[in-house]
């Protein structure tokens, strides 16, 4: 996967970079594991307008990414690399031994005939999905569950990878891409490798078209509205708007959030790094 510059023959062409699709095999998804997505527009059920600067975009169609893999010991074979507008990273679709199709998150590396496997006994090799407790120590991961049979919850998006450092008992150390390092049960699965569609980090839209038809609406700013409109808002000529808040009064930087007596804290070994 790469990236390409385009030259500036139009303006919204200046600083546009955007991945090649070199890596994908087929235009057109499984009509099986396909199905419409509804957009919201920010609104909830009576129609208020809960989220803000979004609504518009592509229509898109959802597909069914298989993150349990709970089909263990059939062999599988990747039939095609595929784009996904709901997700940074590309997804592979996978047809089983026993005639069962199912799409996976497509891993660094992964070819279109590579065989893969999910369980116990499976090989520690790319795309394969295994429980932590099979994986050597100091391989990189992703896709990783947490909770045994949950499906994977960490580790998702495009370049991700978190890597298995150690064992204590009955959990694995993992570190995960923000910094943060805490245990996951050894019953978990993760499947090997890293994330694919690594360059997507260096793509740039170029215009604010681009962003309209991912459906995200222009964004202004807090300092720039009225004080009926937001905390930072007000002031004569061009005021700094004090100390960044969100539009409720949560303080927006430095203010710690997580629940201190949650339960999953003393899973936790070392924190993100800010």
């Amino acid at each position: 996967m790469a990236v390409r510059k385009l030259k500036p023959v139009t303006p919204g062409q200046r600083h546009k970079i955007i991945g090649t699709f070199e890596d994908i095999t087929a235009s057109v998804p499984e009509k099986s594991l396909v199905f419409g997505k509804k957009s919201t527009g920010g609104r909830n059920n009576t129609g208020k307008m809960t989220v803000r600067y979004r609504g518009g975009g592509h229509k898109r169609k959802y597909r069914l990414i298989d993150f349990k893999r709970e089909k263990d010991g059939v062999p599988a074979v990747v039939k095609t690399i595929e784009y996904d507008p709901n997700r940074s990273a590309r997804i592979a679709l996978l047809f089983y031994a026993d005639g069962e199709k199912r799409y996976i998150i497509a891993p660094n590396g992964l070819q279109v005939g590579t065989k893969l496997m999910s369980g116990p006994e499976a090989a520690p090799e790319i795309g394969n999905a295994l429980p932590l407790a099979n994986i050597p120590v100091g391989t990189v991961i992703h896709n990783i569950e947490l909770r045994p049979g949950q499906g994977a919850l960490l580790v998702r998006s495009a370049g991700n990878f978190a890597q298995l450092t150690s064992r204590e008992g009955s959990y694995c150390v993992i570190k995960l891409p923000s910094g943060e390092t805490r245990k996951i049960l050894s019953a978990c699965k993760a499947t090997v490798g890293s994330v694919g569609n690594s360059d997507h980090a260096l793509e740039q839209s170029g215009k604010a078209g681009r962003s309209r038809w991912l459906g995200r609406r222009p964004h202004n700013r807090g300092v720039v509205m009225n004080p009926h409109d937001h905390p930072m808002g007000g002031g004569e000529g061009r005021q700094s708007g004090g100390h960044p808040r969100s539009r409720t009064g949560l303080y927006a930087k430095g203010l710690k959030t997580r629940a201190p007596k949650k339960h999953s804290n003393k899973y936790i070994i070392e924190r993100a790094k800010k």
